[in-house]
C-alpha cells in the first residue's frame, strides 16, 4: 500500500483486519490520512513549495475497563500487528478507569458536504501563478510581502469491535499573507481558509493587506483604555474559537466554568449574549461544514450553541450523558456565527472615536469562570475619528471577556469564512463586528 489518503473501502480492510485479531475484550481503530501541497513567499519573491503526506493509524484496546492505545505512522502490516499486541499490554497494566464507555455500535451519519473534488487536483502551479499576481501588486505599490498557499485533503475513519465504521473526507485550502511597507514601520495582515480552492480570491485577499501596509506615516499612540471597536472577521474568530473548549457540561455542572448556574447545575436556557448572537456547526452548512462525525464515533448533526443570546446547548459527553440522563453531544469543531447586514464601512462611518483591529494574536484564556480572555493586536490597527480612518495606530495588549465582547455589539457584519488563526484546523465562518466598551490594557510593541 502506497497510499496515505484513504478511500472508505480502504480504510474498512484495515480496520475489520485488526478488529478481527484483537485478544480484548472491546477495541477501537482510528485512520487517518493527509496530503498537502505548499507554496511560501518571503521579499516579494517565492521561497519554497512542496508537498508532504501523512498516515497515522490508533488502535485502543480495553480489557476489564482498562484502555491501552498505541498510535504509528506507517503502512506496515507488521507494525499494524506489533501496535495490536502493544496496546493490549498496555491495557492489562493500565489501572481501571471507573468512567469507562464501550464502545459504540453502528450510528447513522450524515453525508456532509466538506470535500471538493477539483480542489484535490490543485497542484503548485495554480497556487504560483494566484501568488505571482499578490507579487506584482506589492512591487507596484512598494511593500514586501510574505506568507504561503496549501491545498491539502484529508480522510478520517474510526471503527469499533461493536460494529461502527464512520469515514470522513475533507478538502482544505488556505492563503495568508503579511505586507509590510520598505520602511519597515507598518504592516497589514490578510488571510482565509476554504473548503473549495475556487472561493480563495487570493488577488484580493493580497490588495486588502498591501493596502492596509502602504502607510508612509508614523503610527499614532494611543493611551490604553476602553474603546469603541470594530473587529473584522479574522479579529472575531480569534476571540471567539477559544470557546469551542469551554462549552462543556460537566464543567458547568461542576462549578468550573462561566456556564456554571450559582447554585449548582449549568446556564443552559439563560440569554448570556446579545440577542444579535446566534452561533451553530452543521455538517451541511455550505461555508463551514462540521465533519459528520466527532469523539467516540458520535453522528455529529445540526446543533445550535446559542440562538439570539440564549445558552440552547452544552457537549456532553458519553460518560457524563449517561450520568446526567440524557442524550450525548461532542465538541465541534466548526463554528458559524450568523451575521448582519453593515458592512465594515457603514460601521466606520457610525464610529465617532475608535479603532479598527485587523486580527489579534496569542489570545488566551485569563479565567474560565469569566471568559477573560488576553492577547496581542497585530497587523493592522488603524485609528477612526468622526467616521474616517485617519491613520495607523500602535498595538495593544488587551484584557477583555468574551462574553462581555458578545454582549456590547452594537452592529454586525455578514457572515464569511475566516482564517482560524492559532486554531488552522477549525472550520469556522464569522462576521466583522462593532464593540463597545472593549479594554486594551497596556501599549505593545511592534508593528
Amino acid at each position: 500500500m502506497v497510499f496515505s489518503v484513504f478511500s472508505a473501502s480502504e480504510a474498512r480492510k484495515i480496520a475489520d483486519r485488526l478488529i478481527k485479531s484483537s485478544r480484548a475484550d472491546s477495541c477501537t481503530v482510528s485512520i487517518e490520512g493527509a496530503e498537502d501541497t505548499y507554496l511560501r513567499f518571503a521579499q516579494n519573491s517565492a521561497t519554497t513549495n512542496g508537498s508532504h503526506s501523512l498516515v497515522r493509524m490508533t488502535i485502543e484496546s480495553h480489557i476489564g475497563g482498562r484502555a491501552g492505545s498505541v498510535t504509528i505512522t506507517g503502512l506496515d502490516e507488521g507494525a499494524f500487528a506489533a501496535a495490536r499486541v502493544r496496546s493490549e499490554e498496555i491495557a492489562r497494566l493500565a489501572p481501571t478507569n471507573p468512567e469507562f464507555m464501550p464502545p459504540l455500535g453502528p450510528q447513522h451519519y450524515e453525508d456532509g458536504v466538506g470535500y471538493d473534488a477539483p480542489t484535490a487536483t490543485v497542484r503548485p502551479a495554480s497556487l504560483a501563478a494566484a501568488i505571482g499576481d499578490v507579487i506584482r501588486q506589492a512591487v507596484d505599490d512598494a511593500v514586501n510581502v510574505a506568507g504561503y498557499a496549501i491545498v491539502g485533503r484529508d480522510s478520517t475513519a474510526f471503527a469499533t469491535s461493536a460494529g461502527l465504521f464512520a469515514y470522513d473526507r475533507r478538502t482544505r485550502t488556505e492563503f495568508t499573507v503579511t505586507a509590510r511597507n520598505k520602511t519597515g514601520t507598518w504592516s497589514g495582515w490578510s488571510g482565509k481558509a476554504e473548503t473549495r480552492f475556487d472561493r480563495l480570491d487570493i488577488a484580493h485577499l493580497g490588495r486588502r493587506a498591501i493596502d492596509k501596509a502602504s502607510q508612509a506615516q508614523a503610527p499614532i499612540e494611543l493611551d490604553p483604555g476602553k474603546y469603541t471597536v470594530i473587529l473584522e472577521s479574522a479579529a472575531v474568530a480569534d476571540l471567539l474559537l477559544p470557546m469551542l473548549w469551554v462549552m462543556e457540561a460537566r464543567a458547568a455542572d461542576e462549578g468550573r466554568s462561566f456556564f456554571s448556574k450559582k447554585g449548582g447545575g449549568n446556564k443552559l436556557g439563560e440569554r448570556l449574549f446579545n440577542e444579535t448572537v446566534t452561533i451553530y456547526s452543521d455538517p451541511n452548512d455550505p461555508i463551514a461544514p462540521e465533519p459528520v462525525f466527532g469523539e467516540d464515533g458520535l453522528p455529529q448533526c445540526r446543533t445550535i450553541w446559542v440562538e439570539s443570546g440564549v445558552v440552547k446547548t452544552l457537549c456532553y459527553s458519553r460518560f457524563w450523558a449517561e450520568k446526567m440522563g440524557t442524550d450525548p453531544v461532542p465538541k465541534p469543531r466548526s463554528l458559524v456565527m450568523a451575521g448582519g447586514s453593515s458592512s465594515i464601512e457603514e460601521m466606520i462611518r457610525d464610529v465617532k472615536r475608535g479603532v479598527l483591529v485587523t486580527r489579534l494574536w496569542y489570545v488566551n484564556f485569563v479565567d474560565l469562570r469569566t471568559l477573560l480572555l488576553t492577547g496581542l493586536t497585530r497587523d493592522g490597527n488603524f485609528l477612526i475619528e468622526n467616521g474616517r480612518i485617519v491613520g495607523p495606530v500602535r498595538n495593544f495588549r488587551f484584557n477583555e471577556s468574551l462574553a462581555t465582547v458578545l454582549r456590547n455589539i452594537a452592529a454586525i457584519g455578514p457572515s464569511e469564512r475566516s482564517h482560524g488563526g492559532l486554531f488552522g484546523d477549525v472550520v469556522i465562518s464569522i462576521p466583522p463586528l462593532l464593540v463597545k466598551e472593549f479594554t486594551f490594557s497596556s501599549k505593545a510593541a511592534g508593528i
